[in-house]
């Protein structure tokens, strides 16, 4: 699949056209690609820690221009990234970085360490269904929610 390609529910993605397409989506997100939402179908839905569920393209832009709004760079290191496939479904492993636009980096300390998961589903060449499970305080700003000292926590 290529970037000239254009996506529709009634195309059957290979599983090698599926990957090319979430790599294709990452490539987007970090650049601030205006033609990412034509990635996905009209009726999807994307989930976000801390966001919630949102159910088609209105509701979904909602959450990346928050998210935006947010951030002065994304990127999401392609070289880390696993795919395992099941059906219609892609699960994707990998590593996110980038600055808020008070200029601090993430993952900083973040006990994540920028670690994510996405699960993607498609109808044909389009995402119908995402859900991103990803430590969405993303520069571990928020230590207080943890209740216990990773570096104490093995000591006896």
């Amino acid at each position: 699949m290529t970037n000239d390609t254009i996506a529709t529910p009634d195309t059957i993605a290979t599983p090698d056209e599926r990957i090319a397409l979430v790599k294709e989506y990452f490539r987007k997100v970090d650049t601030g690609a205006t033609d990412l939402f034509d990635m996905f179908a009209e009726d999807a839905q994307v989930f976000f820690p801390g966001f919630g569920v949102a159910r088609g393209k209105s509701e979904i832009l909602k959450m990346v221009v928050g998210l935006s709004s947010a951030l002065s760079t994304f990127e999401h290191d392609e070289s880390r990234m696993t795919f395992t496939q099941d059906n219609n479904r892609l699960v994707v492993e990998g590593a996110e970085a980038g600055t808020f636009v008070d200029g601090k980096p993430f993952p900083g300390d973040a006990r994540s360490g920028g670690l994510f998961c996405s699960v993607f589903e498609f109808e044909g060449t389009l995402f119908s269904r995402m859900h991103i499970y990803a430590d969405p305080d993303l520069a571990g700003q928020r230590p207080a929610l943890f209740t216990w000292d990773s570096a104490t926590s093995n000591e006896k």
